[in-house]
């Protein structure tokens, strides 16, 4: 945990410093870059036609169709993640804020890569860290592959030096209107001034 709090303590400096180089999605030592959530954003991602199944931060189970019928953010991620993660929360929070009122007509999700290391309590106590409306999803192994298929997100298990290990994973965030259509998706490090338009569209 005390790994964790010092991860979150740096974040804003390797976001930023990630941000400098372009970097797209964090690569943990792995050439091959994940796909944007914008680049493989091809009709696939419509709620109403996904059929996962997975519990959030308060041990609830929640699937695509609890979704319908309010707007919805959603990018995946895990409580490890040393930049990538951390800034697209932060960078979420900022657009809550910057939605005023209107925020309370969107959710906004955090399904989890690492369902190993981060069960529901790990994402709870994570997340607090950030905006109260942000959940957090998790579930077993199986479950959240089927998820990230349905999505079309992309993620893999990347060995590290120590003998521990990280994960790539698609960045961006999706954004749903609340008939549970696509409406648009935001990339990593995407600022405040077109992120919260297309938030807006997507609320309607």
């Amino acid at each position: 945990m005390r790994r964790r709090k010092l991860i979150l303590g740096g974040a804003g400096l390797v976001g930023a410093t990630a941000f400098a180089l372009g970097v797209g999605a964090w690569r943990g030592g792995d050439s091959r870059r994940p796909a944007d959530a914008g680049e493989i954003a091809n009709g696939r991602a419509d709620l109403s036609r996904m059929a996962w199944r997975l519990i959030d931060d308060r041990g609830d189970p929640v699937g695509p169709q609890d979704w319908i019928g309010r707007a919805t953010m959603v990018f995946f991620g895990f409580t490890w993640c040393p930049d990538v993660c951390p800034t697209t929360l932060m960078d979420i929070a900022d657009w809550l804020e910057g939605l005023g009122t209107d925020a309370d007509q969107i959710r906004v999700a955090m399904i989890t890569v690492d369902p190993e290391r981060d069960s529901p309590e790990i994402l709870a106590e994570y997340l607090s860290n950030f905006d109260p409306r942000i959940r957090g999803l998790t579930g077993s192994a199986d479950a959240i592959a089927k998820a990230a298929e349905a999505f079309g997100v992309t993620y893999m298990r990347v060995l590290r030096d120590d003998g521990d290990y990280t994960l790539n994973h698609t960045s961006g965030v999706f954004v749903f209107r609340p008939s549970g259509e696509l409406a648009s998706t935001i990339d990593f490090h995407e600022e405040r001034r077109f992120a919260v338009p297309k938030i807006r569209r997507a609320i309607g």
